[in-house]
């Protein structure tokens, strides 16, 4: 157990890397649409009057640029300053700069933003990365002190349901890497762990892509 957790320590580390390049060979890896999460969780920001949004794991702005033309005013995270350089000269293109703030920020650090600073949190298959379990308990312990209270937290995570749950190299805590890509694989009880100072209001199942992946997506409500 001990070397599966080292392992897991260097690959998380290695994931930086990973998907730097990534992102600089594939400009549009995931399209030009938003993600159906994303267009879920704009509705549900504005129809709840929640403009101040928190988005961890921004990739490279399918989801963010959609909720800026929207009118939400967001704040992008995301350890690839690759991703977060394409988000910003897109939103300057657009002349949306004035509602987005980017920051570089590694998820297993704290959060810096005062307590109560958000309305909203929403993040897109950032959870189910390289993270150990609990990395990911620390994670939402900083979502929730960074949101007021009645803030909607929602996030995707890839379940023990797809496909790819069990393939590829074990690196323990659930946690899987195949093609270069660890992916954390959720089940329900890991969904209630996370769930701590908030009301769970709604696990839903969907699919998203050629393989598919299959995902829920969870929504909360901060207590």
């Amino acid at each position: 157990m001990e070397s599966k957790m080292a392992d897991l320590v260097d690959v998380h580390h290695s994931q930086y890397s990973h998907w730097e390049k990534t992102y600089l060979d594939n400009p549009k890896m995931y399209g030009e649409q938003p993600s159906l999460a994303g267009v879920y969780a704009t509705q549900r920001f504005i129809e709840s009057g929640l403009y101040e949004i928190l988005e961890l794991g921004s990739g490279q702005g399918r989801d963010t640029l959609p909720m800026l033309e929207a009118g939400l005013r967001v704040s992008a995270l995301d350890y690839s300053s690759v991703g977060l350089r394409a988000i910003a000269e897109e939103a300057s293109t657009a002349k949306l700069s004035d509602r987005l703030i980017t920051l570089t920020h590694d998820i297993c650090d704290p959060l810096h933003f005062e307590d109560e600073s958000f309305g909203g949190c929403f993040s897109h298959m950032l959870f189910c990365m390289a993270l150990s379990t609990a990395e990911l308990i620390g994670a939402m312990a900083e979502v929730r002190r960074v949101l007021r209270p009645g803030g909607i937290c929602i996030y995707t995570v890839r379940h023990v349901g797809d496909a790819h749950f069990g393939a590829g190299t074990d690196l323990g805590d659930g946690i899987y890497e195949n093609g270069g890509f660890a992916v954390h694989f959720f089940d329900r009880s890991l969904v209630e762990r996370l769930a701590e100072g908030f009301e769970l209001e709604e696990v839903s199942l969907f699919e998203e892509g050629a393989l598919p992946r299959r995902l829920w997506r969870i929504t909360m409500r901060r207590l």
